[in-house]
């Protein structure tokens, strides 16, 4: 390697693992997963007919044994396989039970990294066999891992500090057998409902992961950002270096930050305007760029405390937002600072948030939730995200709506990757315990922007 960044320790070799590139080996790992499983499925089975207990696939495949197969595996094969976990945790939150909960929450913290024979080889493959004499040191050590690429620190001959993402060898060509394979372990654990038809979700899965791991298009991506968000105080996006990226290695300026849950340590005033400041973007994203980056993992956010800024990372799963999704959260904000309850509803209905047989079986439940939401926000005072007293009453009523079959549908793709980042943004506002007055805020970027022109005729 080039010589290493001299502010940081040697690689922890515990912690490298290589990751299994060809489609055999993935297709060979899954096996292995689904033998080792089979076997504690069918060693828990025979333990509990010894024992004259009942037998259902969900309590055979949760063993702590399966857990820590499933988890181990999952996180070595990185890709498709671990994204759609983390998707899933952050999605679901307290929804799923404590068992594949855990799962999920394991895989988020693993930190597991490419060998540095295996980086190499990434490497000579895209930037050619002399990479090295690009840069004055490169760290084979990266600064950080996550499920499709890990980021490494280097600094170029010019003196230029990078941020270097480098995608892990067989991710993007496994996208959609992972995705499935995935996909028939919920089945086979009783988490996706045959109820529900999934083919739709699996195909927006698929598109999102394969848009994620082109890096090329992530780089555009960001660049857009810098634009949009160009002069704006507190929100700082990396500067693309187009000359070192590639399809699979996304090169950017080095920006330094803490984890967003440092802000925690400060005041209670700063933690209220930063956390303002990333709602204010997503509404901003919603209703007036038109796009919106849809991944709201809280380690896509880096605070920098001395200049009090807030440095967004992570573009590839920024996509364009429908103009109909846009006017219908448009609409339905409009009618609860009014309390107007039935403009919420039919503004909810139309805009495919709720599926109208939903309102027609369980109108008192659905009335109670909507009241729910619209004393919260017509409230002009700081809503404290850290008393979330209203979320079990939220959480039953739905719980029971959901319990009538008749009523199992998915909504619009479009309307859940936008909903997924509005509820993460309000669960890392819940996080820091901040205090923001909606009410006020909403008003404010309504008055400041217009409708899309709709894309329905």
């Amino acid at each position: 390697m080039a010589d290493q960044d001299p502010d940081t320790s040697a690689a922890d070799k515990t912690r490298e693992r290589a990751v299994p590139a060809s489609r055999i080996a993935r297709f060979g790992s899954f096996g292995r997963l689904v033998g080792g499983v089979a076997g504690g499925m069918a060693a828990e089975g025979m333990r509990r007919l010894a024992n004259g207990e009942g037998i259902t696939p969900r309590d055979l495949i949760l063993t702590p044994g399966n857990v820590t197969r499933m988890t181990d595996r999952l996180s070595h094969m990185r890709g498709a396989a671990m994204k759609m976990g983390q998707m899933i945790s952050l999605d679901a939150g307290d929804f799923l039970p404590k068992e594949l909960s855990d799962i999920l929450a394991r895989l988020r913290d693993q930190a597991n990294f490419m060998p540095a024979k295996q980086l190499d080889t990434v490497l000579k493959k895209e930037w050619g066999n002399d990479w090295r004499r690009q840069f004055k040191w490169f760290n084979p050590r990266p600064i950080a891992a996550a499920s499709i690429g890990q980021v490494h620190k280097a600094m170029t001959r010019e003196g230029q500090e990078l941020a270097i993402k480098v995608q892990y060898p067989g991710v993007a060509k496994s996208i959609d057998s992972d995705v499935d394979n995935v996909m028939t372990l919920l089945k086979v654990a009783g988490f996706a409902p045959p109820e529900i038809e999934v083919e739709k979700l699996l195909a927006a899965a698929k598109k999102q992961l394969h848009e994620e791991a082109d890096y090329t298009r992530e780089g555009e991506q960001m660049e857009l950002y810098r634009k949009q968000l160009e002069g704006e105080k507190g929100l700082v996006v990396p500067r693309l270096h187009k000359e070192l990226t590639r399809g699979s290695i996304l090169a950017m300026s080095f920006e330094d930050g803490s984890p967003i849950e440092a802000l925690e340590e400060q005041s209670q005033e700063r933690i209220n305007a930063v956390t303002e400041r990333l709602m204010r973007l997503v509404a901003r994203e919603l209703f007036e760029f038109g796009v919106m980056q849809t991944d709201p993992n809280f380690a896509n956010f880096r605070y920098r405390a001395q200049t009090d800024e807030i440095i967004l990372l992570d573009f590839g799963a920024c996509r364009a937002v429908d103009p109909n999704v846009a006017n219908g959260y448009r609409r339905m904000l409009e009618a609860g600072l009014k309390g107007d309850r039935e403009e919420v509803l039919r503004a909810t209905i139309e805009a495919g948030f709720m599926m109208p047989i939903v309102a027609e079986r369980h109108p008192e439940r659905v009335n109670r939730m909507i009241d729910i939401v619209i004393n919260e926000m017509r409230e002009d005072a700081p809503f404290d995200f850290g008393d979330r007293g209203f979320v079990p009453l939220l959480r039953e009523e739905g719980w029971q709506i959901a319990q009538d079959k008749a009523t199992w549908a998915f909504p619009p793709i479009e309307t859940l990757f936008v909903q997924r980042k509005v509820s993460g943004t309000a669960l890392l506002g819940a996080r820091l315990k901040a205090k923001v007055n909606i009410r006020r805020m909403t008003e404010e970027i309504l008055g400041a922007t217009k409708p899309f022109v709709s894309n329905t005729v």
